[in-house]
C-alpha cells in the first residue's frame, strides 16, 4: 500500500493535527485539470493536498481539501460502526500526553482511555473534520 487518503474541510488545521501526532510534512501542492477530474470522476476539480508520512518513512497520509466541486458528506461525524473507512490507528509512547496535545488542535475523545487486557492502553479520538484516530500505547 502506498498511502490513505483522506478528504478535510480544513487542510491547515489538519496537518497541524498530524504533525502533532509525529508525522513528517512531505509535500504540499495544489491539483487540477483534466487529468484530476478524469481520476476522481468528477469535473472542474480544484484541490489542495498535503502529503504527510510517519518518521519511518513506511505509512503515509494524504490530506486533501476541494476548492472545487464543494466536498460533500454522508453523514458529519458518523460513528464507530458505520460502514466504510472508520479510523487510522496511530502507535503512540503516551497516550495520555498525546490525547492532551491533540485536545489542543481540536482532537476530542469518542469514549475514553481503556485498557486491553495487560497488553494496551487504547482510545478513539475525534480529529479534523470528523476523522477518527485510534491510538494505541503498548505496556
Amino acid at each position: 500500500m502506498d498511502h490513505v487518503g483522506v478528504v478535510v474541510d480544513d487542510l491547515d488545521a489538519a496537518i497541524a493535527f498530524f504533525l502533532e501526532l509525529g508525522m513528517e510534512l512531505e509535500a504540499r501542492m495544489p491539483a487540477e485539470g483534466t487529468w484530476v477530474d478524469r481520476v476522481v470522476g468528477l469535473d472542474d476539480v480544484s484541490v489542495e493536498i498535503a502529503m504527510v508520512r510517519t518518521p519511518d518513512g513506511h505509512s503515509k497520509l494524504e490530506l486533501t481539501t476541494f476548492r472545487t466541486p464543494t466536498a460533500t458528506t454522508a453523514e458529519p461525524s458518523a460513528p464507530a460502526n458505520t460502514i466504510g473507512l472508520r479510523r487510522l490507528m496511530f502507535a503512540v509512547d503516551d497516550i495520555h500526553d498525546t490525547v492532551e496535545r491533540l485536545r489542543a488542535h481540536g482532537g476530542e475523545l469518542v469514549g475514553e482511555i481503556a485498557q486491553f487486557e495487560e497488553m494496551f492502553l487504547l482510545c478513539y479520538l475525534r480529529g479534523p473534520s470528523g476523522i477518527i484516530v485510534a491510538l494505541a500505547e503498548e505496556l
